[in-house]
């Protein structure tokens, strides 16, 4: 089967979102299906909305030839008018992966309902959908009029290789020192890493150190006030920076750290959260999107009410304090990445899937 995927920018960008399309592009190519990428450049919301009028995509579109349209859905803008105009000359089915709503995410109402009308129209274009989580599925279906053919096919757990043994876990918990606390994500609003420098903050400066792994250039702003408020004296010491990494340094960093903070404003899944639950690290998070399919509160983790830096400083400081919690806590993670499906398993759901939409799959009538 030939697949056309639509995105943004390149399938190389580093996000939860890019890799979740990376992993899913790489099974269908190993599997024999052939994937043709379509690109169309960044640009602001409005330009974006340009897009269904522009001959350039419409030719790009065009000349794909393929089966079956994939589309993240993260492109909404520009494919809402531009889905219901072009079917010939090769009407293929349109599915979108779905990871969150952009109108799911932290910002003013009135922003979120004009977000809401265009995401809605682009959602009812589709002729089916690959959700990454429950959660995505059900705020989706909240803007459509009927359930059309999905599959929730969750990302896996296994890029970052075999988890850690109860034994290492158990050892660390063990340790001396203080909590070593691990962020991962871009350095974004809704990631929340502001509210966790507030919350170490709060703590006595033994208690707890910070490691930040993350790019700075998606909001290089946001990214330069976060640094501005590591640099003051009550963090200066406790906080490092260190960009993006390799798998590998990434993993180390895993192996070291205690617990992985991340309390985003919203998730449509949050991949590192599972991922960290391989390496025994229990998980808090924000409470607002698909962190309650994977965290459960007090067992493997928290969930942290959005802007609630005392509860956040609350539980961290539990964590430092309690080191017999923080040994249930971490095995406790482990035991549920265990029970997660791994890349394989749900790539492999996801493309029958397409196959099976493709295969069923009636053009609509010309006129």
């Amino acid at each position: 089967m030939r697949v056309g995927l639509v995105i943004y920018g390149s399938l190389d960008t580093l996000s939860g979102g890019y890799l979740y399309d990376r992993m899913l592009v790489s099974h269908l190519e190993r599997h024999g299906d052939e994937v043709v990428v379509v690109a169309l450049p960044w640009r602001a919301y409005p330009r974006h909305l340009l897009d269904n009028i522009s001959p350039r995509v419409w030719r790009a579109l065009r000349r794909a030839r393929v089966d079956l349209w994939l589309q993240d859905e993260l492109n909404h803008p520009s494919l809402f008018l531009l889905n219901r105009w072009q079917h010939a000359p090769h009407p293929a089915p349109r599915v979108a992966i779905v990871h969150h709503l952009r109108s799911q995410e932290a910002r003013p109402a009135w922003q979120n309902a004009l977000y809401r009308l265009v995401e809605g129209a682009y959602l009812r274009t589709l002729d089916g959908f690959i959700f990454n989580s429950r959660t995505t599925r059900r705020t989706v279906f909240a803007l459509t009029p009927a359930e059309a053919p999905h599959v929730v096919a969750y990302p896996g757990r296994d890029r970052l290789g075999p988890p850690l043994s109860e034994r290492e876990v158990i050892a660390r918990a063990r340790e001396d020192g203080p909590l070593r606390v691990l962020f991962v994500g871009n350095l974004i609003p809704r990631k929340g890493l502001h509210l966790l420098l507030e919350a170490l903050a709060h703590l006595p400066p033994a208690c707890a150190v910070l490691d930040v792994v993350g790019g700075d250039a998606f909001d290089t702003g946001y990214a330069q006030r976060v640094r501005a408020r590591a640099s003051h004296p009550d963090l200066a010491q406790r906080v490092r920076f260190h960009g993006t990494l390799p798998d590998e340094a990434l993993i180390r960093l895993m192996r070291e750290s205690h617990v992985l903070a991340v309390p985003s404003s919203y998730e449509g899944f949050g991949i590192v959260y599972i991922e960290a639950m391989g390496f025994g690290l229990p998980v808090i998070a924000g409470q607002r999107g698909a962190e309650r399919e994977i965290v459960r509160y007090g067992e493997n983790g928290f969930l942290v009410p959005e802007g609630a830096v005392d509860v956040l400083a609350e539980h961290l400081y539990t964590l430092c304090t309690d080191r017999a919690r923080l040994e249930r806590m971490s095995l406790a993670a482990l035991a549920r990445h265990r029970t997660h499906p791994t890349w394989e398993e749900s790539m492999t759901q996801a493309r029958a899937f397409l196959h099976q939409l493709r295969e069923g799959f009636t053009p609509p009538r010309a006129g």
